[in-house]
C-alpha cells in the first residue's frame, strides 16, 4: 500500500509541474491537486488508524 501511495504522490507532482508550465493543458494542475490531496489525506487515515501492513 505504501508504494501505491508514493506512485499517485509523484504522478501528482508530475502532473502539477505539467499544469503548471503548458498553459493548454491546465486541467492537469486541478487533476495534479486532487490526485496529492487524496494521497496525503489516505497517508493521514493509515497512520490514525495504525494499520500496519508491510
Amino acid at each position: 500500500m505504501n508504494l501505491l501511495f508514493i506512485i499517485v504522490a509523484v504522478i501528482a507532482i508530475i502532473l502539477l509541474f505539467t499544469g503548471g508550465f503548458v498553459s493548454s493543458l491546465n486541467f492537469l494542475l486541478y487533476v495534479g491537486i486532487i490526485l496529492l490531496v487524496l494521497a496525503v489525506i489516505a497517508f493521514i487515515v493509515r497512520a490514525l488508524t495504525g494499520r500496519k501492513n508491510v
